[in-house]
């Protein structure tokens, strides 16, 4: 197997990066304490796996009303830049570069996090997931549909949060835009219900996932601003309808100018769905040229894929997401071909180092 494209250096923004593999971003559930800080935990964690080209942060709250998802940290307060920067320190340390994920949950989070209050969304919609709680996995509730000023504000709040990010020590920023979260609710006509000028047609569904995307690079620079977006098929509302693939195209259309596009590849079976055609490559192949920024694929990669990837010009870097948790020198272990370490699922979700920064490199095995 050739995988030597996987090992060529690649621009991306303002970013030189010396091979073309990507730590994704991966929710672990760390920052077990009352403020949401990132600690020296973390700054091990990610220091260990800082041989990726790019390591992409955990998904990340940008103010206490995008919080919804227990015990993970946020990027609001002096604490949490604090911690952080020990994070990029060590990060940078090793030689590695790291941006950080830009989150706001919206209706995916519950009053158990949030005192009481309902969630914001773009509609009192129901989308019928699963929220994570402090103590255990809950349905979500009807949300409460956002004010025009609580629009501005959370918009507001993302370049808050990707200055601080910068302060912090981040390479750059990406927002998640993609998935459940608040701009995918807004983008998704069956969350989102308004008749203002965020709802409705696509363009104004569209719309504050583009003014997010403007502020973020206004903010710190369209060089260091890159977002992960595309189209999925999940469950409830969040089902594939007429208008899922035709929004997706319309909104990354519209983000050239940024410093990358992070795309997943199908995780549902698409056949006979709206996005039947994009299993596969499929959906590298479909957006790839929409957009002319740096384009890193994700979801189902193993060496050979990846590099397959590369060396067609389909994607520009590939992450890996579940690989690099038992495996914090998955470089080294894709370029010779040794074997991977299998995951403890038990401790995925959880605290401590257990299962986080104590998987062993191939040297010390």
């Amino acid at each position: 197997m050739n995988v030597a494209s996987l090992f060529t250096p690649v621009r991306m923004g303002d970013l030189e990066l010396p091979n073309r593999i990507a730590l994704a971003p991966l929710t672990r559930m760390r920052a077990d304490n009352p403020g949401h800080v990132p600690t020296a935990l973390q700054a091990e964690y990610y220091a260990q796996r800082a041989s990726a080209g790019l390591i992409v942060g955990e998904a990340t709250a940008i103010s206490p009303d995008g919080f919804g998802w227990a015990d993970t940290p946020g990027l609001w307060s002096p604490e949490q830049i604090h911690g952080w920067r020990q994070v990029t320190e060590a990060v940078h340390t090793a030689d590695g570069r790291m941006i950080a994920q830009l989150w706001h949950t919206g209706a995916i989070s519950h009053p158990d996090l949030r005192e009481g209050a309902l969630p914001l969304s773009a509609s009192a919609v129901d989308p019928r997931q699963r929220s994570v709680t402090p103590t255990g996995r809950k349905p979500t509730v009807t949300p409460r549909a956002m004010t025009t000023a609580e629009i501005r504000q959370t918009i507001a709040d993302y370049a808050t949060a990707a200055r601080n990010a910068i302060a912090a020590g981040f390479d750059g920023v990406q927002i998640l835009a993609n998935f459940l979260y608040l701009p995918a609710q807004f983008l998704n006509k069956a969350t989102n219900q308004r008749t203002d000028a965020y709802g409705g047609s696509i363009e104004n569904r569209a719309r504050l996932t583009l003014e997010i995307a403007e502020a973020v690079a206004a903010a710190v620079g369209p060089e260091r601003t890159g977002i992960k977006i595309g189209p999925m098929h999940e469950t409830g509302p969040f089902e594939a309808n007429d208008e899922t693939l035709p929004t997706a195209e319309y909104v990354i259309s519209h983000l050239n100018g940024l410093s990358h596009l992070l795309v997943m590849g199908a995780t549902h079976d698409l056949t006979a769905t709206p996005l039947d055609g994009l299993d596969g490559d499929g959906m590298f192949a479909h957006f790839r040229p929409l957009f002319d920024g740096t384009l890193i694929a994700n979801v189902e990669l193993d060496a050979e894929r990846a590099a397959h990837l590369i060396a067609s010009g389909l994607a520009d870097v590939v992450a890996f997401g579940r690989p690099f948790i038992a495996n914090p020198d998955l470089p080294a272990r894709l370029a010779t071909g040794a074997p991977l370490t299998d995951i403890d699922w038990t401790t995925v979700y959880a605290s401590g180092a257990r299962g986080y920064t104590d998987y062993p490199a191939l040297a010390a095995v």
